[in-house]
């Protein structure tokens, strides 16, 4: 393909996407498919995919008790002697599938692996939407070195788009003082082009998602 041809076709893909804008008062108004490949083959298969290959990890798991005995296998992999969180929901699971389980501040700075709820997952990008209202606050997304995340497979949504619309129906337009994105694990590249993971946050983020 000649050089003026490919800009040809840049161009016209450009004034394509253009064309799908409607709106008044500056809004924009586009069509997902514009930007972001298909979601395929399904959204779960999607979202696996995108957090894999980002370096994040997805344990898909039957119903709920899979999760727990996926749960107590990572944990005895890992060598961790037990799992912190501030969601009292999920630290009962927790005791009832017979894990170790603290929720005591005062172990807070120690925590390996920290468990906390999401909101929503985005199959596209393969992102966790999390948000700070409800026990688990800011911190939990941030501090420990390993981010485990239990989520259900209808929390799945195809676009980041579609998660912050269900957010603000949630809250009624109260919205959260944090709504936060996450996209793998925390990386940086700064320093000499290399890249290290866990730079300023977790350095495993590993998402559980119950498909039953």
């Amino acid at each position: 393909m000649s050089h003026h041809n490919s800009r040809q076709e840049i161009l016209q893909r450009i004034a394509r996407v253009a064309g799908n804008r409607t709106g008044s008062e500056g809004e924009v108004t586009y069509k997902q498919e514009d930007i972001y490949k298909p979601v395929e083959p399904d959204a779960l298969m999607c979202f696996k995919r995108e957090l894999e290959t980002i370096s994040g990890q997805c344990v898909i798991c039957d119903e709920e008790t899979d999760v727990y005995n996926k749960l107590a296998a990572l944990m005895q992999a890992k060598g961790l002697p037990f799992l912190f969180t501030r969601d009292l929901q999920i630290a009962g699971r927790l005791k009832q599938h017979g894990i170790a389980v603290e929720t005591d501040e005062k172990y807070f700075p120690e925590v390996v692996a920290g468990v906390t709820p999401c909101a929503y997952l985005v199959a596209r990008t393969g992102s966790v939407v999390v948000t700070s209202s409800g026990n688990s606050g800011r911190q939990m997304h941030a501090f420990p070195p390993i981010h485990i995340i239990l989520a259900k497979k209808e929390q799945l949504v195809s676009y980041l788009e579609e998660a912050l619309d269900a957010l603000r129906q949630q809250f009624n337009g109260k919205m959260p003082s944090a709504i936060t994105v996450i996209t793998g694990p925390s990386r940086t590249a700064d320093i000499e082009k290399t890249l290290v993971l866990g730079a300023h946050g977790p350095k495993e983020l590993i998402i559980f998602v119950q498909q039953n």
